[in-house]
């Protein structure tokens, strides 16, 4: 219970689990000081590892105000790299508590403090001097959070004191990393990698990308398993909830459009299916979609029955029509292709085999694409009869290595045979990435041949758009001229991100992606 003298602060025998408060709860306790003419002071970070900067900053700020809330980042919306966060947002919590200068302490549930601060109406909220310049926040948060502050009278005040990174010390001292993921991120610590990613996407800031191919509806059906049917030998399972996800070349848009200026998508879509208008809506402000409508026929649509405990996939059933298309519906893709693919930076396919791209739309792709990025996706429906030898050359080619094996024909051969002595003579591309999954991803450039990546995490909670979230990112980067193994690097950042969101919850946006790269390479 709080003091009967100060009632916004915590009572001196109260344990340190009593500090801790849900949003709301903080919310009631700073309204309650402020009316008595107290001074509120918030501090917010992820606090990974609680080291001497962290108390200096934290006694610096107590000094603001009469008390001090301080709250930490939920553990999903912790971007720093594999093994991160080292302690759970309980514990990290919990540690906060601990410190004496800190009243009050709680766990935000959003990327950044902005909500927050909104909710609490802190008097002053206070950050460490590397906020100082503003312009080395690359996820842009710091200006947002001072105008939330500021909104209802508040102030924004930096600490000067001693400083260290908590990713520097857990990244230099803690053994989060196995041996080849440590030496490879040193071996890139060492080529200023993190200016080098973040000057190449400037470039790309201004790109104007066109992307093709099948828009999918992703839906996910949470069920609890009940057991056997008394009558029948099936399964019988309980529906909870469910989730609807723009997918295929949906998400992959929307992933480019986060990086890009402008993204066109071509794509087809059922005739009169109630799926548009979410559709457009699920796209981000800067896509152009550009849909036709196939009459008879459903959007593609694939229902995923999912054990929410660990999202483990059970079964799915796909909703869709997969013939090709109509020689008028053909051609009218051609004619968009035809006239307007010369127009843009880049040109990304997304072939998932689902009946929207044939032989003569590939051929005019390859003509008329300044640059051309390609993935042709093995899946369920297509297994065998959609690979990327379909398309005879290319300038990048992103798949994954089942993909590359089927392709080539090629079971038992490891991947640098398979790619350098067969796939890049069976299509004319002298750009190639192979991803592994668990085991990272491999580069080809016809010049500078072959780098291996380690996977950057090993904490996986869904896969699906995890390839297409690494093609999205990386093909604008290529198409710059980023050497393959940057892109590769880069490619494998935005997976590890991407395992960590539930279907397409969220994208891959340029912020976090440079926070979370910059991070690794502290």
């Amino acid at each position: 219970m709080p003091n009967e003298s100060n009632p916004a602060r915590p009572a001196a025998s109260n344990s340190v689990r009593e500090k801790m408060k849900s949003i709301a709860e903080l919310a009631e306790i700073a309204r309650r000081a402020r009316d008595n003419g107290q001074v509120v002071v918030l501090a917010h970070g992820v606090f990974d590892l609680v080291h001497m900067g962290h108390v200096r900053h934290l006694e610096a700020a107590r000094r603001e105000g009469d008390i001090l809330i301080v709250t930490t980042t939920a553990d999903a919306l912790v971007n720093r790299g594999p093994g991160r966060p080292i302690f759970t947002e309980d514990l990290r919590a919990e540690m906060l508590g601990a410190i004496q200068y800190v009243d009050w302490v709680g766990i935000n549930q959003t990327p950044s403090a902005e909500e927050t601060l909104e909710i609490i109406r802190p008097n002053v909220y206070v950050k460490g001097s590397d906020y100082e310049n503003p312009e080395d926040d690359v996820t842009g948060n710091i200006a947002l959070e001072r105008d939330a502050v500021e909104k209802f009278g508040g102030r924004l005040v930096l600490t000067k004191d001693i400083t260290f990174s908590s990713s520097n010390l857990i990244n230099q001292y803690l053994n989060v990393y196995d041996h080849p993921l440590r030496d490879y991120l040193n071996t890139m610590r060492q080529q200023d990698t993190a200016d080098r990613v973040a000057s190449l996407m400037d470039i790309i800031a201004k790109f104007r990308v066109l992307i093709i191919g099948d828009a999918i509806i992703d839906e996910y059906q949470y069920v609890n398993a009940m057991g056997k049917a008394a009558k029948e030998h099936i399964i019988a399972t309980r529906f909870q909830e469910q989730e609807i996800f723009a997918g295929g070349v949906l998400a992959a848009a929307n992933n480019v459009a986060n990086i890009c200026a402008e993204v066109e998508v071509v794509t087809m879509l059922g005739s009169g299916d109630e799926h548009e208008e979410f559709i457009r809506g699920a796209l981000k402000s800067n896509i152009t979609l550009t849909a036709l409508h196939r009459d008879g026929v459903p959007t593609t649509r694939k229902v995923r029955f999912i054990d929410p405990s660990y999202m483990r996939k059970l079964f799915e059933v796909y909703h869709f029509d997969d013939s090709p298309l109509s020689e008028d519906h053909e051609d009218t893709v051609n004619d968009i292709i035809r006239d307007r693919a010369s127009d843009f930076d880049l040109v990304i396919v997304t072939d998932y085999g689902h009946g929207l791209i044939g032989r003569s739309t590939i051929d005019l792709i390859v003509e008329k694409a300044r640059f051309l990025a390609v993935n042709a996706q093995t899946n369920s429906a297509n297994i065998g009869y959609n690979l990327i030898t379909k398309y005879p050359s290319a300038d990048f080619i992103c798949i994954d290595a089942p993909e590359a094996h089927l392709a080539t024909g090629d079971r038992f051969s490891d991947m640098e045979h398979i790619v350098t002595d067969k796939l890049s003579d069976m299509v004319d591309c002298g750009q190639i990435v192979v991803t592994h999954g668990k085991r990272g991803c491999m580069t080809y450039d016809h010049e500078a041949g072959v780098t291996n990546i380690p996977a950057f995490t090993k904490t996986v909670v869904d896969t699906v758009g995890a390839g297409d979230a690494f093609l999205s990112i990386t093909a604008p980067l290529v198409a710059a001229g980023a050497p393959m193994d940057l892109a590769g690097f880069v490619g494998n950042a935005a997976g590890a991100m991407k395992v960590s969101i539930v279907g397409h919850r969220r994208s891959i946006e340029r912020a976090p992606l440079l926070k979370y790269i910059t991070t690794l390479l502290k």
